[in-house]
């Protein structure tokens, strides 16, 4: 497997598969540390909001941002305490619906900041009322110029077309918002650089495995609950695009209520299980797919809590709502080495572009 470690990312040269992904990978615990010390920039944003407190709250994204988003909702729900939808844009770019949205907070997720349905619904949503909030990795887009406020999420450019750094930083910037919005001054992310370090040069062997064991596997299917969600629906995307594995997402509540039944003993089963309560709603979970037979990875604080698990790749524990931030390193690296081990090239996957352009 190449590209496992940052060791190995030294050793990759410039034509290797995987390299542009390898070292973006390596890259996060400087771009997460470096985003926590800029934090007074977010923090600055978040005053601007808590002035002006919504009667609800709004996401726009796609893609992996669309994960970063729905973590997001689960912050600003839990930790705010405000209701929090996620936008369907069709309903601006195609059907022209024209809703109120007076004191209503909008935070349009973007890495690139050029998707135009999301630039269509952040100028909609302004025009109708909205707090407008661009979270994106380039500032002088259209995204960031169409909305209110900004954040920049201080990853670097990023040539991989697989997003990695862009979605923890992006998961970073979310928190630090919402934190600040509540009053926090970001102590569970403090050291989250460091914590980054320990997870990507802790899972290096438990990631091998892994890839032994599952380079040939026909399908996986990924599943989480509460903040981890987020972490198993970007794991499936990274998974399905870079190895072209068939790979689908699934709240652990979702999974009970009938795909489980499909789960047999030819399925692979990636459960993200961290410490806190969302981990502690997936022991049901992972205890019905491992009836049914299904080959078990768990990944996350709590992974080796699982008497299941036929592998297990742990994390290092945090507060449950930063988790996320940290359960996706491994499963970027177990999509690089997968895609690798199949022999695929992760940074030109077929058909795909760095910058999707939808309506």
């Amino acid at each position: 497997m190449t590209g496992s470690g940052e060791s190995r990312v030294r050793t990759v040269n410039d034509t290797s598969p995987g390299r542009h992904m390898a070292a973006e990978v390596a890259e996060q615990p400087d771009v997460l540390a470096a985003l926590v010390r800029a934090r007074s920039d977010i923090a600055a944003v978040a005053e601007t909001i808590a002035a002006r407190p919504p009667r609800f709250a709004l996401l726009a994204a796609r893609g992996s941002s669309d994960h970063a988003a729905l973590y997001a909702k689960y912050l600003v729900e839990v930790l705010l305490g405000l209701p929090t939808g996620l936008v369907s844009p069709s309903t601006t770019t195609l059907y022209h619906a024209e809703q109120d949205l007076t004191d209503v907070l909008l935070i349009s997720v973007s890495q690139s900041g050029g998707s135009y349905d999301l630039l269509e619904v952040t100028q909609a949503a302004r025009a109708r009322g909205a707090l407008t909030v661009a979270v994106t990795n380039t500032p002088s887009s259209p995204l960031q110029e169409a909305a209110e406020l900004s954040v920049d999420v201080r990853a670097g450019t990023e040539h991989a077309v697989a997003a990695t750094k862009t979605y923890t930083a992006t998961l970073l910037a979310l928190y630090l918002l919402v934190d600040a919005v509540r009053g926090g001054r970001a102590e569970h992310v403090a050291d989250i650089g460091e914590l980054a370090a320990r997870t990507l040069a802790g899972a290096e062997e438990d990631v091998e495995r892994a890839v032994e064991r599952y380079r040939f596997a026909d399908r996986i299917l990924t599943t989480a609950r509460g903040y981890s969600y987020a972490t198993a629906l970007e794991g499936a995307l990274k998974l399905a695009e870079t190895s072209y594995l068939p790979t689908r997402a699934y709240s652990g509540a979702d999974l009970l209520h009938g795909p489980v039944a499909a789960v047999d003993a030819e399925t692979a089963v990636l459960g993200i299980t961290s410490a806190g309560r969302g981990g502690e709603a997936m022991r049901d979970v992972l205890a019905a797919v491992s009836e049914r037979g299904a080959d078990l990875l768990c990944v996350g604080s709590a992974a080796r809590a699982v008497p299941s698990a036929a592998l297990t790749v742990p994390v290092p524990e945090s507060a449950e709502e930063v988790a996320p931030i940290l359960e996706v390193l491994p499963m970027q690296r177990l999509a690089l080495g997968l895609a690798l081990a199949r022999g695929v090239d992760p940074d030109q996957p077929r058909g795909l572009r760095k910058v999707t352009r939808t309506r």
